[in-house]
């Protein structure tokens, strides 16, 4: 038997498998992003679960199988979600300055992502639920989830809709801010960061973080801002509207 054939044998037996394909996807992919040049097209979180998608129905491994591996770097998020506090400390002294600004931004910027998705699945006429789990959509998964569950959404559905709204952030961010012409200056990768972090939650801030320092940090800001103020005033404006 193929010394290949062995260890996929083995490997998909154990949670070792759901480690190691998502290891040595994101690898190749995020090589294959440096080679083109980072194209936010060729995003590595979009072809790496396109990829592990793609493997595990083709192979037949079922999704708990697969995340009995995976769970290892899933509890990384945590930290590397702290890990953003970083560039936000380095720029402490202009946040302090900018924080009113800021945080009017945020609040905006929430409003508007939230109101503008609930409206439009509304105006097409989808059911209530799905309306609801809409949301939370620019809040990262885990958060949206949350909030989700309390102004009464379907959970499970606001995870894949806060996912698929950063991947179309981190894909589109690029060209809508050029076609907007926000500059590539230091105030003008703020900016960008801060909408990518507002709009596109974790996925929009590695990709900020990616490009420029600068448009990381605001990402990073943003981000966090949008945890705390769509955790706070989501399930209180919804209950409001009952």
């Amino acid at each position: 038997m193929p010394r290949f054939v062995e260890l996929w044998i083995y490997l998909s037996a154990t949670p070792l498998f759901g480690l190691t394909a998502t290891l040595v996807t994101y690898l190749l992919a995020n090589a294959a992003y440096a080679r083109l040049g980072s194209a936010p097209w060729a995003n590595p979180v979009l072809w790496s679960v396109i990829a592990l998608a793609g493997g595990l129905v083709a192979t037949g491994v079922d999704y708990p199988s697969y995340f009995a591996g995976a769970q290892f770097i899933h509890f990384l998020l945590g930290p590397a979600v702290v890990a953003l506090a970083w560039p936000l400390w380095q720029r402490r002294a202009e946040l302090k300055a900018r924080f009113g600004r800021v945080l009017l931004a945020a609040l905006l910027g929430g409003i508007a992502a939230s109101a503008s998705a609930v409206a439009l699945a509304w105006a097409v006429g989808l059911p209530h639920d799905v309306v609801l789990s809409l949301a939370p959509k620019s809040v990262t998964a885990p958060v949206a989830m949350g909030i989700s569950e309390k102004i009464g959404g379907i959970p499970a559905l606001s995870a894949v809709f806060a996912v698929l709204t950063g991947m179309i952030g981190a894909l589109s961010g690029k060209y809508l801010f050029d076609a907007l012409r926000i500059g590539t200056d230091p105030a003008g990768f703020a900016a960008r960061g801060f909408a990518l972090g507002t709009t596109a939650h974790g996925i929009g801030a590695a990709r900020a973080l990616h490009v420029n320092a600068d448009a990381g940090a605001y990402a990073g800001l943003a981000l966090g801002l949008q945890v705390v103020l769509a955790a706070l005033l989501m399930p209180l404006v919804f209950s409001m509207l009952r």
